[in-house]
């Protein structure tokens, strides 16, 4: 069987990916011409030049443009199903998907009718794509306490019933000053059962990744390649297995890594720190779960046995429940057998 072969078979599991991110070029088309004057282009040719990111900061600006397409509810189940349709192409069985509400609130659509849209595309991509979803309500970090209040108390008033975890995520250079209600609103959500998934150490240093293990309890952590810089802090996850959420295209898109044969995803093996593979946003950046594979292959060398162990990783990591797990982990074993 040859590598392409193997991955395209390989049963996957997406632990870190953003609804609107998520949006198909088609899609986005669709939403742009349904909702003109937002600055989105119209154009396939133009909408793919509009995803050619500065910075950081540039990608934001362009994601939340693309947000304010989405307006009805209907468009984000519209948005949920298409990410399950694009993971059953590419063997993808279950995705904890980022929703945001607060751009949701911004765009003026009620959280209730955000619920039911959320609900209603849970079960449609399970039952059209065999695709089951989960949800992380996530907190975009510039926009402080006031985000960090609506997001919260949508997750506790009237949480999607496949709602799993907690989030924060925008740019992270923005928020020391919100610390403490970002703690505040943290604790609240682990109180009521939800698990902590926050970004960190994405496009600053190692310090937002202790931040968000010590101040938010974090149990996954989206990015966190620059633990790297910190030697005491690559030991702690090595000892604690700290699940790493990697998502190599999307560091190099949004200028955090300058190449994609820079990353730090080999280091981060050879530490013994515990990876996953994401994509974070994947038509943005013009790739796949499956293609997060097939860079690890191509342009890292690792052969099947580190790549199903990276989708053991994965699986083991998701909040799947205990019988689903051992299913999906069976299903790579045999295949590796």
């Amino acid at each position: 069987m040859t590598i392409d072969a193997f991955i395209d078979a390989l049963p996957k599991v997406e632990l870190h990916v953003h609804l609107v991110g998520s949006a198909s070029v088609p899609t986005v088309l669709e939403l742009a011409r349904r909702h003109p004057g937002n600055g989105v282009p119209t154009s396939e040719e133009e909408l793919r030049a509009f995803y050619t990111f500065r910075d950081f900061p540039h990608f934001a600006q362009v994601y939340a443009a693309v947000n304010a397409l989405v307006r009805e509810p209907e468009d984000i189940a519209t948005l949920v199903t298409g990410l399950a349709r694009d993971l059953a192409g590419q063997g993808g069985r279950y995705a904890e998907l980022q929703v945001t509400p607060y751009a949701h609130h911004i765009t003026g659509i009620p959280r209730g009718e955000v619920t039911r849209a959320l609900d209603l595309a849970a079960r449609r991509s399970l039952d059209e794509h065999g695709v089951e979803i989960a949800y992380i309500f996530d907190i975009p970090g510039e926009f402080g306490e006031e985000a960090a209040k609506i997001t919260l108390d949508h997750a506790l008033e009237e949480p999607p019933a496949a709602l799993v975890g907690f989030g924060l995520g925008g740019i992270e250079q923005r928020r020391p000053r919100y610390r403490d209600a970002f703690r505040d609103a943290f604790a609240a959500a682990r109180a009521a059962g939800l698990h902590s998934v926050p970004h960190g150490g994405e496009m600053t240093g190692p310090e937002t990744v202790w931040e968000v293990i010590e101040g938010l309890g974090a149990e996954r952590v989206g990015h966190g390649i620059a633990c790297l810089a910190d030697p005491r802090l690559v030991a702690h996850l090595r000892e604690t297995q700290l699940p790493l959420d990697v998502c190599p295209t999307s560091n190099v898109c949004t200028g955090q890594v300058a190449r994609i044969e820079d990353h730090p995803l080999p280091r981060l093996l050879e530490e013994g720190l515990f990876v996953t593979l994401n994509s974070d946003d994947p038509p943005m950046f013009a790739t796949t779960l499956a293609g997060e594979y097939r860079v690890a292959a191509r342009v890292f060398g690792l052969g099947s046995t580190e790549l199903a162990q990276l989708a053991r990783n994965a699986v083991t990591a998701s909040y799947l429940a205990r019988e689903r797990k051992q299913a999906l982990l069976a299903e790579i074993d045999a295949l590796v057998a």
